[in-house]
């Protein structure tokens, strides 16, 4: 990617800069002084989401994994992205990029305990109780949900996405890598109006809203992890200075520009996966880990449709807590990872992006849920700990994970380990997100360029003041996540928009070659 930059003050668009984080801080600030009132109204929203448009989320999912498969196998898959035959970076390269984009630690966190999660569903439990052994069968649940809601689906939502702005970027040399200029296609001149503008400041807000809400559910867990292996108190002041020394790294990872961002993202792999190895070796359960991840891979598989189009009553609630809370959250970091995705695939086919990707994300995201999870798993269904039952008690999962981890060989190891994969996967996913929301605030940009790097610094500071100011009111944390959920509502129309826009400009293209 060529190093020229923009320096002229006149291309910042300020109101696609500020608006939106003036609109996020606002919320927060009244959620702060209105805590009781913001919870029932927030509530009150998304449970009309979820009892009217659950069905709408449900189709958007399902969709978008079909449409990945269209793409790739279809003629549009033989379309190159860019025009050079060499891709831009190595396959490993480029995977890992891609891995460390489209997950955050929270990854970790989630392959720790949402079994646990699960294993205390109603759903999970009737469908346990439905086979011959019902402990066995609450297993094969528990750890076969968490591959479905990170698994094909969740990737879909970025790939699909991915291809659409890669095509727009190196194939037709847009110089506004925005939301509303992937919608230039079917919106025309409107693109250049209040409309598009509508579409770039919805997009942002989201993007804010999201990467706060993303701090907020693992830096407890880092936080919780350092204090044991410093023996020191586990404090707010604590968290504050974590996202701070998170965001020197990624801050001069992407100031430097898109060459550090890959070596940082290659660092993260390495470290991510010695980490699962160290669990898988030191574990000592390595055959209970295999045997239950073939049987949750067949599971998810064979049972992939049904879960994909299962509804729950209001009674059970299951897909609106869990299903549909997923794909929103997806469609919410849909504003920045897949424009990461479609600038870094320069020089592969859409097919070979799409397949690709797949590949590396699903890789990485099915053996982090197999192998921590199933770690877990076993630990409780070995009576070695109780961690079912403990979580209906207190509530508390980080305790329960320290204690997942306490079990290993060298625990502290273990932790320190730990700490520092959650601040590289941290790292890795926003200095991405800080290239991407910089070249929002670029009135125009070309495909070989990157922002400024102030710009890109500025907003390497602006995402995390949201989430050290959400450290002191928990409300705040809970209410800000429901908002990021509500957003994902608008822009799944507008992610159609960029689909059909695609399929429209690509018929072109074809019809040009």
């Amino acid at each position: 990617m060529n190093t020229q930059k923009h320096s002229n003050f006149k291309n910042i668009d300020l109101g696609i800069t500020f608006i939106p984080f003036f609109l996020v801080s606002l919320i927060c600030i009244f959620f702060a002084f209105f805590p009781d009132f913001s919870n029932i109204y927030l509530s009150n929203i998304r449970n009309f989401i979820n009892d009217n448009f659950s069905i709408y989320y449900l189709c958007i999912g399902l969709g978008m994994f079909l449409l990945s498969l269209y793409m790739a196998f279809s003629k549009y898959g033989k379309i190159r992205l860019g025009n050079i035959d060499k891709p831009q970076f190595s396959y490993f390269k480029w995977g890992a990029m891609i891995f460390t984009s489209g997950l955050a630690a929270d990854i970790i966190f989630y392959s720790l305990c949402e079994w646990i999660l699960y294993a205390n569903e109603n759903h999970i439990k009737e469908l346990a109780n439905k086979g011959i052994n019902s402990d066995l069968e609450l297993i094969k649940w528990s750890s076969t949900y968490p591959l479905f809601h990170w698994g094909l689906i969740p990737w879909s939502f970025y790939l699909v996405l991915g291809v659409c702005f890669g095509f727009m970027i190196h194939n037709r040399n847009k110089h506004r890598q925005k939301y509303s200029e992937a919608c230039r296609p079917i919106l025309g001149k409107l693109v250049d109006k209040n409309v598009g503008r509508f579409i770039d400041i919805l997009a942002v807000f989201a993007l804010i809203a999201g990467t706060a809400t993303t701090f907020s559910l693992a830096t407890p867990l880092l936080s919780l992890a350092l204090s044991k292996i410093l023996g020191i108190a586990n404090t707010t002041f604590l968290s504050i200075l974590l996202i701070i020394i998170i965001c020197i790294i990624y801050t001069s990872h992407a100031y430097l520009g898109i060459e550090n961002v890959s070596k940082l993202a290659t660092f993260c792999t390495y470290l991510f996966f010695g980490f699962l190895a160290y669990v898988f070796i030191f574990g000592k359960q390595e055959i209970f880990i295999i045997k239950y991840a073939f049987i949750a891979i067949s599971n998810m598989l064979y049972n992939f449709f049904p879960m994909a189009t299962y509804l729950s009553s209001k009674a059970d609630g299951f897909t609106q807590n869990w299903t549909i809370f997923y794909w929103a959250y997806w469609i919410v970091w849909c504003v920045g990872t897949p424009f990461f995705i479609g600038s870094i695939s320069k020089g592969r086919t859409i097919k070979q992006t799409i397949l690709g990707a797949y590949a590396f994300g699903i890789a990485g995201t099915y053996v982090s849920f197999i192998v921590l999870g199933h770690y877990g798993l076993s630990l409780n269904f070995t009576n070695r700990l109780n961690l079912i039952d403990s979580y209906l008690k207190n509530k508390d999962l980080y305790t329960l994970i320290i204690g997942i981890l306490n079990t290993l060989p060298a625990p502290k190891l273990v932790l320190l380990l730990l700490s520092l994969t959650m601040i590289a996967f941290y790292a890795t996913s926003f200095d991405s997100l800080t290239l991407i929301a910089a070249s929002y605030s670029c009135k125009k940009l070309k495909p070989d360029e990157e922002p400024n790097k102030k710009l890109k610094l500025f907003w390497a500071i602006l995402l995390i003041l949201l989430p050290i100011a959400l450290l002191f009111s928990k409300n705040s944390m809970a209410n800000l996540q429901t908002v990021s959920i509500i957003a994902a509502f608008p822009i799944g129309f507008i992610i159609i928009l960029i689909i059909i826009s695609f399929f429209k400009d690509a018929n072109l293209y074809l019809k040009e070659k």
